[in-house]
């Protein structure tokens, strides 16, 4: 019988793995387009005006909230 083993291009645990494929699977994304939405909303919420290399699209409302919490 072969041996198959985890093959991973980034470290992430089983329990990582797990919760991805759970959060994928609740929004009906593949794992790719789930960690591309999370990096896009991270990115939009600690640079809400874009940065050098990022601008925000045309015409984008830029709401910028209080950082007290």
């Amino acid at each position: 019988m072969p041996v198959y083993k985890k093959i991973r291009t980034f470290t992430a645990t089983d329990q990582e793995l797990d919760m991805l494929e759970t959060v994928a699977r609740y929004h009906g994304f593949s794992k790719s387009a789930t960690i591309t939405s999370l990096i896009k909303k991270e990115f939009w919420r600690v640079f809400p005006r874009g940065n050098r290399a990022v601008r925000p699209d045309r015409g984008a409302r830029i709401v910028e909230r209080d950082h007290e919490r």
